[in-house]
């Protein structure tokens, strides 16, 4: 049986996820909301015909025979026939995802939610919620894109050689031809810079981010990043959030990645060795593949869960995804 899922957010990680689903058996798109409006067809939705009406008018509301228009789009786009929903989503404010999840909590339904939200503090309040997520009979699998997520994860494996681990380094570089394409994620990553925050890099003008890109020539290079791999790893025992740290370079103007991304686990074996572990990605794949095919494969585990009856907060450090076919 398919699993029907939804996707919020209908940005370049939105567009990008519909269009992934596109290829999948085991997984169906029947409804994706924006800001402005949702479509929802429970027979599945056409991911080009969806990113067709968004680019065109400016939301999915005006989907032919399917959208509708509303200020409140999150709420009205979650159905009760729908198994699962991938937040792709900007948390901004940096207390928006947890408000998300209230509304889910809310409104009565049962199901799975994947998010791939970046900061510890953000992943601090939805482990805050764990025992309300329970109560209500959703299973949600938090920080399940690339960092944190596949690299968390990544580095949980590797944790398994080391009697003890000293540090944990991920480097991250991705690149994008133009960053209108993924404004909020930019934004986010903005909020990392020094002299910026959540707040600062929310009010920016589509104009101010691009006379600050201007002035970087179009990169973004961060380094010791509020990231939530830190949280998830302390979370399970696997080290103290201090030994984890990340940064990277986002080139906004050139698809190419300026660097490859990697995860270094350095740790102390039972025979007292001192050795490192590198998981490196692919320079070929881009942040999309890298984000949204994890969420899908964290939602398909989360969903074996939530059939079980296991419900509340995990993250991508304690879960194995399972594959999509």
């Amino acid at each position: 049986m398919r699993l029907k899922v939804g996707i919020l957010g209908f940005g370049g990680l939105g567009q990008a996820a519909a269009k992934l689903l596109s290829t999948k058996q085991e997984m169906q798109l029947v409804v994706a909301a924006d800001k402005e409006g949702f479509a929802y067809n429970a027979d599945g939705l056409n991911a080009l015909e969806a990113i067709a009406a968004y680019q065109e008018h400016g939301s999915l509301g005006h989907l032919k025979n399917f959208g509708k228009l509303s200020q409140n789009s999150i709420a009205e786009a979650i159905a009760p026939d729908v198994d699962g929903y991938f937040l792709a989503l900007p948390n901004l404010p940096n207390t928006f995802m947890a408000s998300v999840a209230k509304q889910f909590i809310a409104s009565g339904w049962q199901g799975v939610l994947v998010d791939a939200i970046k900061r510890t503090s953000a992943v601090e309040q939805m482990i805050a919620l764990s025992s309300e997520l329970e109560t209500a009979g959703i299973t949600y699998m938090s920080g399940c894109g690339a960092t944190p997520g596949l690299l968390t994860a990544a580095a949980a494996i590797a944790a398994q050689s080391f009697a003890e681990v000293h540090k944990v380094e991920i480097t991250f570089g991705v690149g994008i031809a133009n960053w209108n394409a993924y404004r909020a994620t930019i934004r986010e990553d903005i909020a990392h810079m020094s002299g910026y925050n959540v707040d600062l890099a929310q009010a920016m003008s589509d104009a101010e981010v691009e006379a600050l890109l201007e002035k970087t020539n179009g990169l973004i290079c961060l380094e010791n990043m509020e990231h939530a791999d830190d949280i998830m790893l302390e979370r399970v025992g696997i080290c103290d959030r201090d030994r984890v740290t990340v940064g990277g370079v986002v080139d906004t103007r050139n698809p190419k990645k300026p660097l490859s991304t990697n995860m270094k686990l350095t740790g102390r074996t039972f025979e007292g060795k001192t050795s490192t572990h590198t998981f490196t990605l692919g320079d070929e794949t881009s942040m999309a593949a890298n984000v949204c095919g994890p969420a899908f494969g964290y939602l398909k585990a989360g969903k074996q869960f939530h059939q079980r009856g296991i419900y509340g907060l995990m993250t991508a450090a304690e879960v194995m995804p399972a594959f999509v076919r």
